[in-house]
């Protein structure tokens, strides 16, 4: 699979896998270097991938997810990127990000990999392409992979599922 980086075609390593899959269970390490565990059984998990909260658009998307968090009614929100959890601990006190979960893949590159979202070349290489997953009930209930590393994921688009509670507009490429 592949995406792209200022237009110019990044491949990906692993499968992202499909609207109705088991979502692979994997540990990540929070702010506080604690385990993030993701597809855990009991929540609903809005999952967020981005390259670096160090860019300015990975910024954006986490503060807006921030500020949005209320409308997605028992969802845990969790940001994961390859940042060490010291900077990632950084970045939430200097934006007052405070309503979602930071997580790193640093250690393993193991979430990467079974979601399908490690850039395998490129000068990003070894970071997490841009896209959102929702678990629920163990399974991916939705999923997007933002074509071009820079640009927002389609936010009316999640904001419509958790409004449908099962489907999105079908123009994000979630299904």
């Amino acid at each position: 699979m592949s995406v792209n980086f200022k237009g110019n075609p990044v491949n990906l390593k692993g499968n992202v896998p499909e609207v109705g899959a088991e979502a692979p269970k994997v540990s990540l390490k929070a702010k506080d270097l604690s385990p993030v565990e993701i597809a855990k059984g009991g929540k609903t998990q809005i999952i967020l991938t981005v390259p670096s909260l160090d860019t300015p658009v990975c910024a954006s998307e986490a503060r807006e997810f921030n500020q949005k968090i209320a409308t997605f009614k028992g969802a845990e929100v969790i940001v994961v990127s390859m940042d060490l959890p010291f900077a990632m601990g950084r970045f939430c006190s200097t934006e007052n990000i405070d309503n979602l979960v930071v997580a790193s893949d640093f250690v393993a590159k193991e979430f990467g990999e079974k979601y399908g979202v490690l850039i395998a070349n490129s000068a990003l290489e070894g970071l997490l392409a841009r896209a959102v997953f929702v678990i629920k009930d163990g399974k991916i209930a939705y999923k997007e992979l933002v074509k071009e590393i820079t640009e927002m994921p389609n936010f009316e688009a999640i904001e419509s599922f958790f409004k449908d509670g099962s489907s999105c507009c079908g123009g994000c490429g979630c299904h």
